[in-house]
């Protein structure tokens, strides 16, 4: 069971990247899937999060109407759009994912957790 984050790096503010989060070893369509963000020196914190059937995804106040999140179970891969990046918004960046039930910002609800990818927003 793994989870694979990638898609970090470094872009200037106001721009875009766009991580991606791939499963193996299990059905990532039959989980609902979160991402979460720590800065340096700071607690981890929730990003956004979309169920298994992607409907009603989930945004901090944060990251909305900024960041959009989405999921393509036929490659088993959850993707988060981020677009007008500010320099706030440099962290390590980890998915998350938790088998059904109702959608959750707390990192305690999740199971399985990929090992991060570094977006950095220079100024």
């Amino acid at each position: 069971v793994q989870l694979q984050a990638s898609g970090g790096g470094l872009v200037q503010a106001g721009g875009s990247l766009r991580a991606a989060c791939a499963a193996s070893g299990f059905m990532l369509d039959a989980h609902n899937v979160g991402w979460f963000r720590q800065a340096p020196g700071k607690e981890r914190e929730f990003v956004s999060c979309i169920s298994e059937y992607e409907d009603k995804p989930y945004y901090s106040d944060s990251v909305k109407g900024r960041f959009t999140i989405s999921r393509d179970n036929a490659k088993k891969t959850v993707y988060l759009a981020m677009n007008s990046l500010k320099p706030e918004d440099t962290a390590l960046y980890y998915c998350a994912a938790r088998q059904g039930g109702s959608l959750q910002i707390s990192a305690q609800r999740y199971t399985y957790w990929g090992q991060g990818t570094l977006v950095t927003v220079s100024s």
